[in-house]
């Protein structure tokens, strides 16, 4: 790691209003769920006035439409139907932020839906398409070296890499490969993965659904700054 890297953190919203309070000063960035897997019109507009009070970046979190699991089950759909889901949560969020005087800055894919298109390069390749036909201004996020970021990035979009620890409810790799929850609640191991994602990854995932989670992501954020890394603090501000 060279002195001063920087890297921009990112969590989900639009579940837990409580919650989102309590994450959204620590982040740079926000990806709200946008009615797939959970949100509403409200609970968008909640979360993006959010965002605008903390100088936060806004980011729509699509997903399978599955609100039972949050979007954590792979669904069988056809291509129609993906899309037809996905437009429909991408609008929905354009037109809060709209509503509100925002932008939309990037899109996130969740759960299910993001880890798929991380490895499947025909259903990468769709997404990417879709999303530079509804705004080629939106950046896509996705985890490093995955299909989707190499689709993204073919069809001209900004691309933004991200890479994921495990946490306190559940974790995934930057892969996307589940991991055991045994090892998120090792805070020490946690923080060094958080360390070695540094100067590799431009974003990294700290969003946990409980309050264990959020006491797991101050500890690996104060480490982080403790190590020289450039990280947003309160207010959307650069760290010390």
């Amino acid at each position: 790691m060279e002195p001063g890297e920087f890297l921009e953190l990112n969590a989900d919203f639009g579940c837990d209003q409580d919650l989102d309070s309590l994450w959204m000063p620590l982040v740079s960035m926000a990806n709200i769920a946008c009615g797939g897997h959970a949100g509403s019109v409200d609970s968008m507009r909640a979360a993006v006035r959010l965002a605008q009070q903390y100088g936060v970046r806004i980011g729509a979190a699509p997903s399978y439409p599955d609100r039972l699991h949050l979007g954590q089950r792979s669904l069988s759909m056809n291509s129609s139907q993906l899309v037809f889901s996905i437009t429909a949560q991408l609008w929905a969020m354009k037109a809060v932020c709209i509503e509100v005087g925002v932008a939309v800055a990037y899109v996130k894919l969740h759960g299910a839906l993001y880890r798929d298109a991380a490895k499947n390069p025909v259903l990468a390749d769709q997404i990417a398409q879709l999303i530079f036909e509804i705004d080629p201004d939106l950046s896509v996020m996705a985890p490093l070296e995955s299909e989707l970021l190499h689709a993204a990035a073919a069809r001209g979009l900004t691309t933004i890499s991200e890479g994921t620890i495990g946490h306190c409810d559940a974790g995934y790799e930057a892969s996307g490969v589940e991991l055991d929850t045994s090892q998120a609640l090792d805070w020490s191991e946690s923080q060094q993965q958080a360390l070695a994602l540094v100067g590799q990854v431009q974003s990294l995932s700290v969003f946990g659904d409980n309050y264990l989670a959020l006491a797991q992501t101050l500890a690996i954020r104060q480490f982080l700054l403790n190590s020289g890394v450039r990280l947003c603090a309160e207010s959307g501000q650069e760290g010390d």
